[in-house]
């Protein structure tokens, strides 16, 4: 297979901000069902957001194959499906009275710890089973914010390597005068 020339083998699994975002999506599940009333609209506006947040991201990678432009909407859509789940733990948290962990708070330091470390979905899936609706909304909210420091990188990237290379059409055209400086 000739992978110089639209390469099939992008894969959006082995970025970090996918396994983050799968990371929320698990725990966001389990937080929605477990802690919100049945037949509360949030429990689906939540989960949604969080399966956009991952969705999106998969997408734009493979759709960055032949449409830089639609990776980096993608990818933005990704960024703002997040950060309505964000506004989603915040206002959880909020209105029952818990604490949203400041930044400087010793509880805070050591998630953000843990959670730069790990980016398998299962270790938070059994880490969850016994902690508190307070405990697991923080533990969302760090990892949603590491995925958007991630996500901003990975926008970043994308609109260099787009300035540096271009898109498709220029790709299509360095591919075919390749392919006729070297068959005459």
């Amino acid at each position: 297979m000739d992978n110089s020339f639209l390469p099939q083998n992008k894969n959006y699994r082995s970025l970090i901000a996918f396994q983050k975002a799968e990371c929320i999506y698990d725990i966001t599940y389990y937080f929605a069902h477990k802690y919100l009333k049945v037949g509360d609209r949030t429990i689906d506006q939540m989960v949604m957001a969080a399966r956009s947040g991952k969705q999106n991201l998969a997408e734009g990678n493979i759709d960055g194959v032949t449409s830089k432009e639609m990776e980096i909407k993608l990818t933005n859509v990704n960024r703002a499906s997040l950060h309505e789940l964000l506004l989603d733990y915040e206002d959880y948290l909020r209105v029952r009275g818990l604490a949203q962990w400041g930044k400087d708070d010793p509880r805070s330091i050591q998630t953000r710890s843990f959670c730069a470390k790990h980016n398998d979905s299962e270790t938070y899936r059994k880490k969850i089973q016994d902690r508190s609706d307070e405990v697991i909304a923080n533990i969302a909210i760090t990892l949603i914010h590491q995925a958007d420091t991630l996500i901003v990188g990975l926008i970043e990237w994308l609109k260099r390597n787009f300035k540096e290379n271009g898109g498709i059409k220029e790709e299509m055209y360095r591919a075919r005068k390749d392919w006729q400086r070297r068959n005459g």
